[in-house]
């Protein structure tokens, strides 16, 4: 035989697909061109197992662009994304069907009868399988007949599902070649090109990798927990998913991990593989309404609920107990402190591709959590907040402070006016990563958005529906940043470090019990009353225009705090002759 155009083409693909990837069968480029490769040998008749890799590499692909989408905020990345779930989801049922004829094979092979003339291949496994009446085999034919109407030898139930099955298969085939064909394969081959050279700026194994991992790893326990303690099949099948999400940004961002991992990941998906598409089987055969009595719909059942809690008793002793998988992934991921700082650099990280100035963004933040340490230790701020006090704060503040001084510029991607309400919304359609505080983060979003522009006022309606005390905490924590802010006003980094000084409160007489004079109150930590609030800063030029804009941005924290501030330049601290 010829050589078709269809195997040309496949052939070129697949050598090129060799030479780029000849030492690497992993990675973001190799996925994507093994997509191409796969439509080819999916659209020549949807078999069972070319579906099944195209389906399985349009998911490497937007599992990887799901992760990387956490710490770059290109939109091709979302586009590529949206543009693969389009086709996979196209493929979903046609796929569905097919797992369950091979189920079906497997479960109650069936025996044809001898009155069939003929026997055609099954589309799931390629084996023979009776064949229905002619009429029955015509493709245009939509109606999925009930076990009533079919002919005798259709009525035992494994042939009647699989002849059922099999029309939908052919119905389901032709909807997956109308979605191949609208599949962009040009703009998919472009992404190809530019994206993994995009994700190969950060390194494969990083510790960022590693934060996301954990992240994935504690959404799918609290999966497992939920579904452990219900057995739902929606419960496992979600479960199932998040060990899938978790599986693939192991298998293609840390492959030390996966060297380790990788047989286990893929045994306890599977596991709930099986147990989800037992689920679906059934439900097919009970709509199909194949059983014919009582007993044979019970012998059906029996067998499926035996081969479903036979898996789920083997995920429970690889998963449940102190010696579980779930430990030893653990194990190899992130611990505590180290959590919340991988949190904040994949957020940098995330910030830098945003912020045209990110350096700026980061010196503010170091000036804002300056000054708010500084009110902090002189008592303006109220009671401790962080503990130690018996106040309490429906967020953290100084957290809040930290994130909205690192994103509040992250807006300017969309262009410098009004870049503070683009930085907002930006700030809100973020996931929190893990470590972070989810309240602090929501609440970042808010104080961004007032770090220029116009004032916080409480009728605004990003505050009017909070508790006056929470208005007064957004509304002193902007405050703070629009004076940071202003200190780097020319993002010259002249003004590295600030530091609040206080002004104490003199010494008062003091009446006994008696009604005697004597004694003197001990001098109060807060600034004297009406005092100035004065902040030295190094680097601080009185006549330059940084101090301009100090003199216009400190309204609101002078209104807040109710006293006036004053920024003098700090006196360079005096060295040791012996240092």
């Amino acid at each position: 035989m010829g050589e078709t155009q269809f195997d040309k083409g496949s052939r070129k693909l697949r050598y090129r697909l060799d030479v780029t990837t000849r030492t690497n069968t992993t990675g973001l480029r190799y996925w994507m061109l093994r997509v191409l490769e796969e439509c080819d040998r999916a659209a020549a008749g949807f078999r069972a197992d070319p579906v099944h890799d195209l389906r399985v590499s349009l998911r490497r692909c937007r599992s990887m662009a799901d992760g990387m989408m956490a710490m770059d905020p290109d939109p091709a990345w979302k586009d590529m994304k949206k543009a693969g779930k389009k086709l996979f989801q196209s493929l979903g049922e046609l796929r569905d069907t097919q797992i369950m004829m091979e189920w079906t094979e497997k479960l109650a092979p069936v025996v044809p009868h001898a009155s069939e003339a003929r026997v055609v291949p099954s589309a799931s496994s390629g084996q023979a399988l009776p064949a229905r009446a002619e009429a029955n085999q015509n493709p245009a034919e939509s109606a999925v007949p009930s076990s009533d109407a079919m002919p005798e030898s259709a009525q035992d139930p494994a042939h009647a599902l699989l002849e059922i099955l099999r029309q939908r298969e052919t119905l389901q085939k032709h909807a997956a070649r109308a979605a191949l064909d609208q599949f962009d394969r040009k703009q998919w081959r472009r992404w190809s090109k530019n994206l993994p050279a995009r994700a190969a700026r950060i390194r494969p194994g990083s510790a960022m990798f590693k934060h996301l991992a954990l992240e994935r790893w504690t959404a799918a326990r609290e999966l497992h927990i939920h579904a452990m303690r219900n057995r739902s099949q929606v419960a496992l099948h979600t479960l199932r998913i998040g060990i899938k999400r978790f599986r693939y940004i192991v298998e293609n961002f840390l492959p030390a991990q996966h060297k380790l991992w990788s047989n286990d990941l893929k045994h306890v998906q599977d596991l709930l593989g099986e147990v989800h598409d037992l689920d679906v089987l059934w439900a097919a055969a009970v709509s199909c309404r194949v059983f014919h009595d009582s007993g044979s719909r019970r012998g059906w059942h029996e067998r499926i609920v035996e081969e479903r809690a036979r898996r789920i008793t083997e995920y429970r002793k690889k998963m449940v107990g102190p010696d579980s998988l779930w430990n030893v992934w653990r194990a190899g991921l992130p611990q505590g402190k180290h959590v919340e700082r991988l949190a904040t650099e994949r957020m940098k990280s995330w910030a830098r591709a945003l912020d045209p100035d990110f350096p700026h963004s980061e010196r503010v933040a170091n000036l804002a959590l300056e000054i708010y340490d500084g009110l902090q230790s002189t008592g303006l701020l109220g009671k401790n907040l962080n503990g130690l006090g018996a106040q309490t704060s429906p967020f953290d503040e100084r957290s809040a402070l930290r994130v909205a001084a690192l994103l509040h510029d992250v807006g300017k991607a969309r262009g410098d006016k009004g870049h503070h309400k683009e930085s907002q919304a930006l700030i809100e359609a973020h996931s929190t990563p893990l470590g972070w505080n989810a309240q602090a983060m929501q609440r970042a979003a808010v104080i961004a958005r007032f770090h220029a522009g116009a004032l916080p006022v409480r009728s605004h309606k990003l505050l009017r529906d909070l508790m006056p005390d929470e208005q007064n905490r957004i509304i002193r924590l902007a405050g703070i940043l629009r004076l940071a802010n202003a200190f780097d006003a020319e993002h010259d980094g002249r003004i590295q470090r600030v530091k609040i000084e206080m002004a104490l409160e003199p010494p008062r007489r003091h009446s006994s019990k008696n009604g005697r004079t004597g004694g003197f109150r001990p001098p109060s930590l807060r600034p004297a009353r009406n005092e100035a609030l004065v902040i030295a800063a190094e680097g601080y030029v009185p006549t330059s225009s940084t101090a301009q804009r100090i003199a216009a941005e400190r309204y609101l924290l002078e209104t807040v705090l109710r006293r006036p501030i004053v920024v003098k330049l700090a006196r360079p601290a005096v060295r040791s002759i012996h240092s």
